[in-house]
């Protein structure tokens, strides 16, 4: 009975509080919740992710690194993409790895950037990898030295296109004719422009298998007393894409240095190249004739 009286005294002095709760000034309202600490948010999860693969078993190109983080910032910027960067190839597999560790499963693009050498994969995943692009057509990007890896590896050179086979002026102003405006990833190059790189000359290569989007101005280069030119019939692509089984490759000889990572022309293209990959925009694979000389 005591307690019942208790509580009937106490209903008042309750009912006080509620009534001053719901009169205080909203700024303090705010000022009070200001204390507590903030909700916690789990991750974004994006619907498209991009595996970067930055090993080197060959020559170490210092652009290794600006290369990775320019493909990490463009997806983190845009919100098109997701990055997971590795200096090692663990996760070009389908295998379950646990760990929380993901597999090609998850990624939706494989991007090499200048990858040189042997990489280090066994059988099972350079089958993985390859069913990646052809079967599964998902995509891959190779930033210049991806020309100069898996050399022991048929199947690579097949998808990309070819290998590397010298660069004979090294690293030069390049005069480069863009052949295909039309494609993303080059729609922001002029006819004909010059940038300062190092352009790879492809062997076990043929214009016939690819789209060439940029190559070297023949009328403008420097063929005497260069022992390193071993392309008879000078035609020196710069960047293509093609198909392999259902996926779509990407590859360019730009991005040698770190500073061409600072150029705006070289993240457009490509920032664009791993939008094309992901299947975001749409641009030929198909070979055309090589542009008449000037």
């Amino acid at each position: 009975m005591r307690a019942f009286c208790s509580i009937q005294k106490l209903l008042p002095v309750l009912a006080g509080l509620a009534v001053f709760a719901l009169i205080q000034p909203a700024g303090a309202q705010a000022a009070a919740s200001d204390t507590l600490p903030p909700v916690p948010h789990t991750k974004e999860i994006r619907v498209r992710h991009v595996l970067v693969i930055g090993q080197t078993k060959g020559f170490e190109h210092d652009s290794v690194s600006a290369a990775m983080a320019a493909i990490y910032n463009m997806g983190k910027e845009s919100g098109l993409w997701d990055t997971t960067m590795r200096t090692d190839c663990e996760l070009i597999t389908k295998k379950d790895l646990g760990r929380n560790a993901k597999n090609l499963n998850y990624f939706d693009v494989i991007v090499f950037a200048s990858t040189t050498g042997e990489l280090d994969m066994d059988a099972s995943q350079k089958q993985d990898m390859m069913s990646f692009i052809k079967d599964d057509g998902k995509g891959f990007v190779g930033i210049h030295a991806a020309l100069d890896t898996n050399y022991t590896w048929p199947e690579y050179g097949e998808m990309i296109g070819g290998w590397f086979d010298q660069h004979p002026w090294m690293t030069f102003n390049a005069p480069i004719v863009n052949e295909d405006p039309n494609f993303p990833a080059v729609r922001h190059f002029p006819a004909e422009f010059v940038k300062y790189d190092e352009i790879y000359q492809p062997k076990d290569w043929s214009r016939d298998k690819v789209n060439v989007l940029l190559s070297l101005d023949p009328a403008k280069l420097n063929y005497e007393n260069n022992p390193r030119i071993h392309r008879a019939d000078h035609d020196f692509a710069v960047a293509w894409t093609k198909m392999y089984g259902k996926g779509r490759v990407f590859y360019s000889t730009l991005g040698h240095t770190e500073e061409s990572w600072e150029d705006p022309d070289i993240r457009t293209m490509y920032f664009e190249a791993v939008k094309w990959a992901l299947r975001l925009t749409e641009g030929s694979t198909a070979p055309h004739p090589r542009p008449a000389a000037h």
